[in-house]
C-alpha cells in the first residue's frame, strides 16, 4: 500500500487548521502530521520530522509566510501550497509566492452549502497530492502514488459538450493555440509566453487557478510580455497577438464564429476534476477549430487534457507535450503522450519556437 503523503499545516486560525484538517484526512492517501499557528512553532516542527507538502497562510504574526517561504527554499526546500482568502488583493501576494518558489495556490475552505464544500475539498486534496510529486528546487520529488480522491465520480468532458463530429475541418491560413497547464504552469507560461513576439497566433490558456487569482496573474503576464494577455470574458474574440486565460471556476470553450474565433465562459460540473478543464478546451477545440488548431499540454499532476488532445490530434491538430526534464509535475503531459495524441515532446525552452515555426508552415 502506499506511503501516505504527510502534511504540516500553518495558519494562525485555529478554525482553518482544524477545518483544513479535516479536509485534507478525509482523503486516505493524506495524513496532517501537525498544524502550526506561526512560521516559529512550523521550523521546530519541521525539525523533527520533514513534511512531504506545507500548507502555508500569507499573513501571520512574527513572521509572514512569503518571507517563511523564501528561508524554506533557500534552506531545505520543501514542496510549499500557499493557503489564501479569496481576495483580489492578496492575489498579487500569490503570484510573489509562486515566483518564490511555491508550488500552488488553494483557498482557504469556506463552511457553505454542501457541494461548494465537496469541490473546494476535492481541489484542495487533489492539490496536495500535485504537490508531494513536484520538483522543488534540488529537492528530489516525492514520488509516490496518489491514492484515490474519494468517492465523488470524474467527470468527462461529455459533461459539458459533446464529442467531436469526426468531420475535422479544412486547415486555414490562420492557426489558435490551446493551451492546458496546473502544477508548475503559472512559471512555466510565463517563461514561454515572454519568448513570444507581439504578431504572435491567438492563444487561449487553461491553468487550474482558483477563481480572482487568474486575473491578477494575467495582469502580471501582460506586464512582462510582448502578447497582450487578459482574463477571459464570455463572448472575447480570439485575436493574434492577444491570449486569453481562463477564469478561475469558469469552464472555457472555443467557438467558430464566422471565419473569425472566440471564447465562451461558463460554469458546469468539475470535469476531469477541475473547473476550468483542459479537457473541455481542447475538446471545444477539436470541434470548432479542428486542424487550424494547435494543442499544449504542459506541466500537471493528473490526466486532465490527455483525452481533449487526442480528440484534437485525431480532428487534425498539431500536438505538443513539455518534456520530463523541464516539467515540475510530468503528470498531465505523460498521460497525454499515453493516450497516443502527442505529436512532438519538447523542453519548455522550445514551445515558443515550436508555435513560431508552425505558424509560418500555415
Amino acid at each position: 500500500m502506499s506511503k501516505k503523503i504527510r502534511v504540516l499545516i500553518v495558519d494562525d486560525s485555529a478554525s482553518v487548521r482544524q477545518t483544513l484538517t479535516e479536509v485534507l484526512e478525509s482523503d486516505p492517501g493524506i495524513e496532517v502530521i501537525g498544524a502550526a499557528a506561526d512560521p516559529f512553532v512550523a521550523a521546530k516542527r519541521i525539525q523533527e520530522e520533514i513534511p512531504d507538502v506545507i500548507t502555508l497562510d500569507v499573513e501571520m504574526p512574527r513572521m509572514d509566510g512569503i518571507t517563511f517561504l523564501r528561508k524554506i527554499m533557500s534552506q531545505k526546500p520543501i514542496p510549499v501550497v500557499m493557503c489564501s482568502s479569496l481576495t483580489e488583493a492578496g492575489s498579487e501576494t500569490l503570484l510573489q509566492a509562486l515566483e518564490a518558489g511555491a508550488v500552488d495556490i488553494i483557498l482557504k475552505p469556506r463552511i457553505g452549502a454542501a457541494d461548494h464544500l465537496a469541490e473546494q475539498a476535492t481541489r484542495i486534496c487533489e492539490v496536495v497530492k500535485s504537490a508531494a510529486h513536484a520538483r522543488v528546487g534540488n529537492a528530489r520529488a516525492a514520488l509516490r502514488s496518489a491514492a484515490a480522491s474519494g468517492p465523488q465520480a470524474k467527470l468527462t468532458a461529455d459533461a459539458v459538450l459533446p464529442p467531436p463530429s469526426g468531420k475535422a475541418m479544412a486547415r486555414t491560413t490562420e492557426m489558435v493555440v490551446c493551451v492546458g497547464a496546473s502544477t508548475g504552469g503559472t512559471e512555466a507560461l510565463r517563461a514561454m509566453l515572454m519568448k513570444l513576439p507581439a504578431n504572435s497566433p491567438g492563444i487561449v490558456i487553461v491553468q487550474h487557478m482558483p477563481e480572482k487569482f487568474t486575473a491578477a496573474f494575467a495582469k502580471r503576464l501582460n506586464s512582462l510580455c510582448d502578447v497582450e494577455i487578459k482574463e477571459a470574458e464570455d463572448g472575447d474574440p480570439v485575436l493574434r497577438g492577444h491570449v486569453l486565460i481562463a477564469p478561475g471556476d469558469r469552464h472555457m470553450l472555443l467557438e467558430r464564429q464566422g471565419a473569425r474565433y472566440r471564447v465562451s465562459v461558463r460554469t458546469g460540473p468539475l470535469v476531469s476534476r477541475h473547473r476550468p478543464s483542459v479537457d473541455v478546451l481542447f475538446r471545444s477545440s477539436a470541434r470548432a477549430a479542428g486542424a487550424n488548431a494547435m494543442g499544449i499540454i504542459m506541466t500537471g499532476m493528473g490526466d486532465d487534457g490527455a483525452r481533449g488532445m487526442l480528440e484534437m490530434h485525431q480532428a487534425g491538430a498539431f500536438t505538443v507535450a513539455q518534456d520530463e526534464a523541464s516539467s515540475v509535475v510530468f503528470g498531465m503531459p505523460k498521460e497525454a503522450i499515453a493516450h497516443g495524441g502527442v505529436d512532438k515532446v519538447l523542453p519548455l525552452d522550445r514551445i515558443a519556437l515550436e508555435i513560431q515555426a508552425e505558424d509560418h508552415r500555415r
